[in-house]
């Protein structure tokens, strides 16, 4: 913490040298941002964040626990809300050029994730702002003199502009314009800074140049890694479909990571839990020599779903996971739906109306998939209503639950 000359003390912390190296891919310059510590004093810290999405993933968390680490030891964040640039959109690692967003629709995600981001960072040493604070007053004039700093040939190193260009698919100008914007935002706060996943690297070192240009310090780079999604492949995203929510209630959280692969078991361990290093080292050597992957991911997620919710509520979700996943069991409180008031016609439709699935297409996906039990045996076909019955408990997958009623 910082005492009375406000410098820090990092006694009672983790020791720096597991800060700056657990859950860390890379940092730009790594001699300058020690010397930065060495001075001792406080560092401004800071991530942006666009609002192009209400919720916040477990992706998004390891870098989260970093600012959380280097609050710890007396920094200061400085979390930007891009309200500009999500109106923008930022590509990065997508090849595809993003939908511009309203204001509205910026404000309802922003309230929504500065909820759950401090659900991981301390709000007591975070300054939030706005990047509207500092380009609502900019002109065209400023815009100009902004994108004379660099080319296009520079821009066009990184690497999905570099990609559709070769490919010859669209690259709005607007897109152009984001890493400019968002390395501006380090001028206008004095980062000394900057964190980000490693797809973000190029803009974090146009900001860094930005603020030489300008006459500035520049910013340090602390890159953290992309986490693997649950599908084992791809990284966690929530438009894929493969992301474990902050607020996902403890079962959610708690089976989701039951369902990972078992070779994320270690990078999870080190990138979202506090769990020795030591003690890493030693469930690597477990698993690579046979040991059970299912007590090991077990302890995983006790481990995680505790973080959000709380270990009392992290070992209800393990005995109920257990009771129902190992065992086979149904759960106690399985939602009811009266299919009898209603016009459904088939399963698929009766499925969207107890809220199961989302749609049609989904649900003979999953029929088509085996992924759909009526009584315990598996279903394929889209049955019609009239082949149903009330009391006939449906299952959707690992999760889902919900016991038919006919009140005619």
């Amino acid at each position: 913490m910082v005492d009375g000359d406000d410098r820090i003390s990092a006694s009672d912390q983790l020791p720096l040298s597991e800060i700056v190296k657990r859950g860390v891919a890379e940092i730009i310059d790594e001699r300058e941002f020690h010397n930065l510590l060495d001075r001792g004093r406080p560092l401004r810290l800071k991530m942006g964040f666009d609002p192009s999405a209400p919720d916040i993933h477990l992706g998004h968390v390891v870098g989260l626990r970093k600012l959380r680490q280097f609050q710890d030891l007396g920094h200061q964040v400085i979390l930007i809300v891009g309200d500009w640039t999500a109106q923008i959109g930022d590509p990065s690692g997508q090849s595809i050029t993003r939908p511009m967003l309203t204001r509205q629709q910026v404000e309802a995600n922003a309230e929504t994730y500065l909820r759950q981001f401090f659900r991981v960072v301390d709000p007591t040493r975070t300054d939030v702002v706005w990047q509207s604070e500092w380009f609502k007053a900019f002109t065209l004039t400023d815009v100009i003199r902004l994108t004379s700093q660099f080319t296009v040939a520079q821009f066009l190193q990184r690497e999905d502009f570099r990609t559709r260009w070769t490919a010859n698919r669209p690259i709005a100008i607007t897109e152009l314009l984001y890493p400019l914007l968002q390395a501006y935002d380090s001028v206008s706060v004095r980062s000394d800074v900057e964190f980000g996943g490693t797809d973000q690297k190029f803009n974090l070192l146009v900001g860094r140049e930005l603020q030489q240009l300008m006459g500035q310090p520049p910013q340090q780079c602390l890159l953290v890694p992309i986490l693997v999604g649950t599908d084992g492949v791809q990284k966690m995203s929530k438009s894929l479909g493969n992301y474990i929510a902050v607020d996902d209630p403890p079962d959610d959280q708690y089976g989701k990571i039951m369902s990972l692969p078992d070779e994320l078991i270690v990078t999870y361990f080190e990138l979202l839990t506090d769990v020795p290093r030591f003690e890493l080292v030693g469930i690597e050597a477990e698993l690579a020599f046979g040991g059970n992957p299912m007590s090991v991911k077990k302890r995983l997620a006790r481990e995680i779903t505790g973080i959000f919710w709380s270990t009392a509520e992290a070992l209800g979700a393990e005995e109920r996971f257990q009771r129902v996943f190992q065992e086979r069991e149904v759960p106690d409180d399985v939602p009811e739906y009266d299919f009898s008031q209603t016009n459904e016609g088939r399963l698929s439709r009766i499925l969207i109306g107890a809220g199961i699935v989302s749609s049609v297409s989904e649900a003979r996906r999953l029929l088509s998939q085996g992924a759909v039990e009526i009584d315990g045996d598996i279903v394929t076909t889209d049955y019609q209503s009239a082949d149903l019955r009330g009391g006939m408990l449906i299952r959707v997958g690992k999760r889902r639950f919900v016991r038919l009623m006919d009140t005619r």
